[in-house]
């Protein structure tokens, strides 16, 4: 009984908190209930809050080439995104206009890092986001370096 309380107190407190995690309810179709995701999430904020100073000092019209929004998403991102949630039998899609929302951008990288990295691995986050799939750990050490130095 005490556990069971524990656990709907703990299910209560993150709801209200409402952390940016990677098992954010998007496109998952397994039978978790929200409470256990919540118990497994990694908590996402200190991560997307660097990458986000680091791509554009939080603003959220910046363009660079193809990248645009607060976190410098790429067509091909929203096109991965779309593809996962697609294999994932979910309705919802993202519109190349959603990079600008900075709600919509935080959603499309916890999706990527609940598909791709299950183990919520930091660092393979950061230089996959900065990289891509096929990132190269000494490519992405500078940027690394500063999204790391963000969130210190």
């Amino acid at each position: 009984m005490k556990k069971a309380l524990k656990i709907v107190i703990l299910g209560l407190l993150l709801a209200i908190s409402e952390p940016l995690t990677s098992t954010t309810n998007i496109g998952h179709t397994d039978n978790r209930t929200e409470t256990e995701e919540a118990i497994l999430a990694y908590d996402w904020t200190d991560v997307i809050n660097a990458i986000i100073q680091v791509e554009s000092g939080g603003d959220t019209t910046a363009v660079s080439g193809s990248a645009c929004g607060a976190m410098q998403i790429t067509p091909i991102l929203v096109k991965e995104c779309n593809l996962i949630l697609e294999r994932r039998r979910c309705d919802k899609r993202y519109t190349l206009a959603d990079r600008y929302s900075l709600a919509k951008s935080k959603e499309m990288f916890l999706l990527v890092q609940s598909e791709f990295n299950p183990t919520d691995d930091v660092e393979k986050a950061i230089r996959r986001w900065n990289g891509g799939p096929t990132y190269g750990t000494k490519s992405t050490q500078r940027y690394y370096n500063k999204v790391m130095a963000q969130m210190r």
